[in-house]
């Protein structure tokens, strides 16, 4: 006797670990995001409008946000995690410190944080720097 339901059930463990069942994940949409209409959180030393956050088809988790930071003042401490992070500087000038080695970053400069790196970011400049932060997530990194 045929039993096509039974065989399906049967199947859905072997088509989870395979990714056979990818309809339970929600990938981010393709769409644009207005700069005005991005919620401002206000932080002691500066303020942030999150753009994005959300698994690719690839099932690679991105984040991107915006920073805008006060002359002199860094987000937080140097830290590191194992995600790739980069930041977009659009206006002013930031110091990005990268394994102990710092440089200078102004309007239209690109840094990159490979996986684990020790890293840091100062406003050195007399106005405030705004900049975007793109993270990369691999499938499977835990969240830091």
């Amino acid at each position: 006797m045929n039993h096509p339901r039974r065989a399906f059930l049967a199947a859905i463990p072997a088509l989870m670990a395979t990714g056979g069942l990818a309809a339970d994940k929600s990938y981010l949409p393709s769409k644009v995001y207005e700069f005005s209409q991005l919620p401002v959180h206000h932080g002691k030393t500066n303020t942030s409008r999150p753009v994005l956050d959300g698994l690719t088809h690839e099932n690679c988790r991105i984040e991107v946000h915006e920073s805008e930071l006060a002359p002199g003042n860094r987000p937080h401490p140097p830290h590191h995690h194992s995600h790739e992070e980069m930041f977009l500087v659009r206006e002013g000038t930031l110091e990005v410190t990268i394994n102990g080695k710092s440089s200078k970053a102004g309007p239209g400069s690109v840094a990159f944080i490979s996986s684990n790196d020790v890293h840091g970011i100062r406003n050195v400049g007399s106005t405030h720097a705004q900049y975007f932060v793109l993270a990369i997530h691999r499938p499977g990194d835990k969240e830091s």
